[in-house]
C-alpha cells in the first residue's frame, strides 16, 4: 500500500466539480484515507508551496490556494506506488498538454490554474498527508 495526497483547488471548487473527480479517483482504485474542505490562510499556502519560494510564479501560487475553499484528499493504492499512478490520472500541469480523459484536461483551466495538485513523490506525499491530517484522521483498514 503507499500513499500520495491530492488538493482539489479552489477552481475546481468553484466549478462544482470536486464531485466529479472525487468519482474519477476512487474509479481509479485509490481509496481515501481521510478529506475535508478548507480555506487555508497565506502562511500555511506559503508554508506547503515554500520549496517554490523563490519561483517567480509563487506568489500568485499563494494567491490562487487562498482564493478560495480547496479540498485536500489523503489517499492510498493497494497496487502500484501511488503518487506515479495518480499524476497519471491528474495528467500534465498544463491543461492543454495533459492527455484526453485527465482530470486537468477535464477541468484545468491553464498551467497556473489546474484544478488539482498530487504529490510529486513517496516522500513528498507522507509530508504533504501530515500537513493537513493528523495520524489519527486517516481511515485504518477501511475502519
Amino acid at each position: 500500500m503507499s500513499k500520495t495526497l491530492a488538493i482539489i483547488k479552489p477552481d475546481a471548487v468553484e466549478k462544482n466539480v470536486v464531485g466529479e473527480i472525487l468519482s474519477m479517483i476512487t474509479k481509479a482504485g485509490f481509496k481515501v484515507l481521510a478529506l475535508r474542505m478548507v480555506n487555508i490562510t497565506r502562511a500555511q499556502a506559503g508554508a506547503f508551496y515554500e520549496v517554490h519560494k523563490e519561483r517567480p510564479f509563487y506568489g500568485e501560487l499563494v494567491d490562487y490556494m487562498t482564493s478560495g475553499p480547496i479540498v485536500p484528499i489523503a489517499l492510498e493504492l493497494k497496487d502500484g506506488v501511488a503518487f506515479e499512478e495518480f499524476r497519471k490520472l491528474i495528467g500534465s500541469t498544463d491543461p492543454a498538454e495533459a492527455a484526453e480523459g485527465t482530470v486537468r484536461k477535464l477541468y484545468g483551466e491553464s498551467k497556473a490554474i489546474n484544478a488539482i495538485h498530487g504529490s510529486d513523490s513517496s516522500e513528498n506525499a507522507e509530508i504533504e498527508i501530515g500537513f493537513f491530517f493528523a495520524a489519527n484522521e486517516l481511515v485504518k483498514n477501511g475502519r
